[in-house]
């Protein structure tokens, strides 16, 4: 008779899975002796070897017990639908992998080319890795949102770049990002970019709508800058 760490030992397991074998069903758990101990006899050895080696090599322990009192051609065919389960988890297992190496491409990723490559141009004007997050966000919500209308914004984005002046209010609003919103030259940002947006308006959609709250929610100073601005132009509608 054997002592719960003496059957532990002789399967190469732990006490603690024993009692996990316990606990789920798959071993019967002896009554304790005179002394107090529990005394497991030679076929509870044998039962935890079947189980450990089922177990390890990838059997659902829900499964182990019916494979336990399974006939031989019962057994064979359970072992057979096991190994299918198997490879089919081996599939899904060798998919996450290929989509986490994908993460390892970044922005390329989820945009395309032609989206990173503005992404680029934007760290080599000098913009702020802070704020091209955050125009990589809204890249991200366009083209979930409104896909048709990636190209012809890229290009408009590139042309506004290749304006100076457009470049200068662009690097001072990635500048106001930390300001307080009391700041006073926040006063002279806001008329820039009104008079901005009467020279350049357009509808964007859903996506603008989206873009302008995740960036003012990041930024007190946006906040106020995008408040101003939805004012002024409701003053012109009306």
């Amino acid at each position: 008779m054997l002592t719960i760490g003496q059957l532990a030992a002789t399967a190469g397991v732990t006490v603690r899975t024993v009692r996990h074998y316990h606990h789920v069903g798959l071993l019967p758990e002896p009554e304790r002796d005179a002394s107090g101990y529990r005394r497991y006899p030679a076929q509870a050895a044998v039962d935890l070897i079947r189980i450990r080696t089922l177990a390890d090599a990838g059997v659902p322990l829900a499964r182990v017990d019916a494979l336990l009192h399974a006939e031989p051609a019962e057994f064979a065919t359970s072992i057979t639908e096991i190994d299918a389960d198997l490879r089919r988890r081996i599939d899904e297992l060798t998919e996450y992998r290929r989509r986490i190496t994908e993460l390892a491409e970044g922005d390329s990723l989820v945009l395309p080319p032609e989206v990173v490559a503005l992404l680029h141009r934007m760290r080599a004007l000098g913009i702020s890795e802070r704020r091209v997050r955050l125009e990589r966000d809204a890249w991200i919500l366009l083209r979930a949102l409104e896909p048709e209308n990636v190209p012809q914004r890229v290009c408009e984005k590139n042309a506004a770049f290749d304006d100076p002046e457009t470049t200068r209010v662009y690097l001072a609003c990635d500048r106001a990002i930390d300001w307080s919103p009391t700041d006073p030259r926040l006063d002279r940002l806001i008329d820039d970019l009104d008079a901005w947006e009467m020279a350049n308006e357009r509808r964007d959609g859903r996506s603008r709508d989206l873009v302008i709250a995740h960036i003012a929610a990041d930024s007190p100073a946006w906040r106020r800058i995008v408040e101003t601005l939805a004012h002024r132009a409701e003053l012109r509608r009306t």
